[in-house]
């Protein structure tokens, strides 16, 4: 259960710093904050046998819980965005999808309020951007090439909270709007493209920072025609996002991304649908109708995978224990990078002195026991 900040020192788990893993570590928490130091006669939280990891930031998110970022009332909002604190995030960045220019711009505004609020970090605007070639589960009719206008319509929208847009940057217009975003502070995701390698490097070079749940939507990579993938991969200007729920991405993937990329350029995302955290069912994904069976999440017409119904606790659990990452390299992804990238690393993405006492308590198995956001738990590990 949530309560009221807290002040204590969390003493005796493996604590997951910056510059690497502290055994037998404290983490100070003074009210909202972690602290350098403790009054004598704080209280002490003994979690000895588990680690505590930096909370979890999501910077590619639909909705969880039952509930949709996409059409759901604010109240709806909030509920998907608890159900993700749960399961770790502690920061969220509420992610669209394709509609019509005049809705998103409506949708944007609404979830502005709940960023100004503070119950989210930002908006990502997935669409209506993309290549019909690579759409996903985007409505195709209502796809759209990249006019700046129209990427500036969204953004003034979005009063201030517009994080990231994603797009198909060989479309007309395409380059004219990566620039315009990055005049205006936004990040400009390459996804759900047909672009060949020569066309992604021009994009990288006009401001392209991101790859959209790369290889996922989009040409794969081949000897004579390495297209976006190995682009995205070899720039140290990108970072690159991974889907890391075993249905998205084989291991090997997984393991080459890292590996090529570093884990200084990967972000773990969600990119999780209404059924995230909530189960199997009937679902609907922008104007588009998702079934999910057995945790994963397709187009009742077309059969294309949806979104996914993952968290970001089961995403650290299978990169530690299926594909034998180092803790400290998930941590970067899942936590420090995705913060760097939205502009918030100064307030959370570490435990480090000065920053929101935000985080996550796991055991030794790597299973969430604990999630303090701002000082608060929003899951005890000691209840």
């Amino acid at each position: 259960m949530a309560g009221s900040a807290v002040s204590t020192v969390l003493s005796g788990a493996r604590v997951v710093l910056p510059t690497g893993v502290v055994e037998n570590g404290r983490v100070i928490v003074a009210g909202d904050r972690i602290a350098g130091s403790a009054p004598e006669g704080t209280p002490v939280t003994d979690l000895s046998g588990h680690w505590v990891v930096p909370g979890f930031v999501d910077m590619h998110n639909h909705g969880g819980g039952g509930a949709s970022f996409t059409s759901g009332t604010p109240e709806e909002v909030l509920k998907g965005v608890r159900t993700h604190r749960e399961h770790g995030t502690t920061t969220l960045i509420a992610s669209t999808v394709t509609g019509e220019l005049d809705e998103l711009a409506r949708r944007a505004s609404l979830l502005a309020e709940l960023v100004q609020q503070g119950d989210l970090a930002g908006i990502h605007f997935e669409g209506p951007f993309i290549s019909p070639c690579r759409k996903g589960a985007h409505k195709e009719d209502l796809l759209r090439d990249p006019d700046p206008a129209e990427v500036r319509k969204l953004i003034d929208a979005a009063h201030g909270a517009a994080r990231m847009v994603t797009l198909a940057t060989e479309l007309p217009g395409g380059l004219d709007s990566v620039r315009l975003l990055a005049e205006h502070g936004v990040i400009a995701a390459i996804g759900h493209t047909d672009a060949s390698y020569e066309q992604t490097v021009e994009a990288i070079d006009a401001g392209a920072t991101v790859a959209t749940h790369l290889f996922n939507a989009m040409p794969g990579l081949a000897h004579r025609e390495p297209g976006p993938i190995a682009a995205l991969l070899e720039d140290e200007r990108v970072t690159v996002e991974l889907i890391n729920d075993g249905t998205h991405l084989h291991p090997a993937t997984v393991e080459l991304a890292f590996h090529h990329a570093g884990a200084h350029r990967v972000a773990l995302i969600t990119d999780a649908m209404d059924a995230a955290g909530f189960g199997d069912g009937t679902y609907h994904l922008g104007p588009l109708e998702v079934a999910v069976k057995d945790g994963v999440a397709r187009l009742v017409e077309g059969g294309s995978i949806a979104g996914s119904t993952l968290t970001l606790d089961t995403a650290f659990k299978r990169s530690v224990t299926v594909d034998g990452l180092p803790v400290e390299s998930v941590v970067q992804a899942i936590s420090a990078n995705p913060a760097k990238l939205i502009g918030l690393y100064d307030q959370v993405g570490s435990l480090e002195p000065g920053k929101y006492a935000d985080l996550v308590v796991l055991d030794s198995a790597f299973d969430l026991k604990g999630v303090m956001r701002r000082g608060e738990w929003i899951v005890n590990p000691l209840a």
